[in-house]
């Protein structure tokens, strides 16, 4: 198996380089990005961002001050901005109340303890926790996505969709290492948007010879059984 998470990784690097994943001035821009990434693509995740950008209000203390309404406005583009305000509210009000602001304090905290307190937040599970702690934080916590699950099961390693199954599987098998984690993560997502469609593009795909799904579906004898388009003409999805 680690063999195979490293050959994977190992692919999927050369074919893209580096991602520099996650685009952000700042670990609580990471922060917000992460909350409000959820049920949308970034795109739209990006025009909030910026819009909060503009008004001055990348702050702890400014998110927990500003008025719900306008709160709304300003993140509407990302969607169910009803929903993602009091998300927003009810992580920067229970994160002041344990560090008053200062990320580098949540940077020293013990891991289990700051994870447990980020995941009693109503509106905040495994995926978007384990994002903060990772992306802004610089915790070594591998991600698990709908892209994860997708992947690894077209690459026919069989492990339930729990997320803690395939999180352990990268923890057991990978070692300990932020920016491996980081990176892994930013091209298992790159990959998934690019080929690991819902419909998948396999012909282009860089992983089509560890991939399961490929070798029974769209390889027959000498030449694939399917015709696909180019990754150039490929629609580019976001996060």
């Amino acid at each position: 198996m680690q063999e195979r998470l490293i050959q994977i990784y190992s692919l999927l690097e050369k074919f893209y380089g580096k991602t520099f994943w996650w685009p952000a001035e700042s670990s609580f821009e990471v922060m917000v990005g992460a909350i409000l990434t959820q049920n949308t693509n970034w795109r739209n995740v990006e025009k909030s961002l910026y819009n909060l950008k503009n008004a001055g209000l990348l702050d702890f203390n400014k998110i927990c001050g500003i008025d719900d309404f306008a709160l709304k406005e300003l993140i509407k583009p990302s969607g169910f901005y009803n929903l993602k305000t009091k998300r927003l509210k009810n992580f920067v009000n229970t994160i002041n109340k344990i560090c008053n602001g200062n990320i580098e304090r949540l940077k020293n905290m013990n891991f289990q303890n700051l994870r447990k307190t980020l995941l009693e937040i109503n509106g905040i599970g495994k995926e978007t926790a384990d994002s903060i702690l990772l992306y802004a934080l610089d915790f070594p916590v591998f991600v698990v996505d709908a892209y994860t699950k997708r992947l690894f099961k077209r690459l026919g390693i069989n492990l339930s969709e729990d997320y803690d199954d395939l999180q352990n599987m990268f923890h057991k098998h990978i070692t300990y290492d932020v920016e491996i984690y980081k990176e892994y993560h930013a091209l298992i997502v790159n990959v998934c948007k690019d080929f690991c469609r819902k419909k998948p593009k396999c012909e282009f795909c860089p992983l089509k010879i560890e991939c399961n799904y490929y070798n029974s579906h769209c390889w027959s004898g000498d030449r694939p059984n399917i015709r696909e388009e180019s990754p150039d003409t490929a629609e580019q999805g976001n996060r």
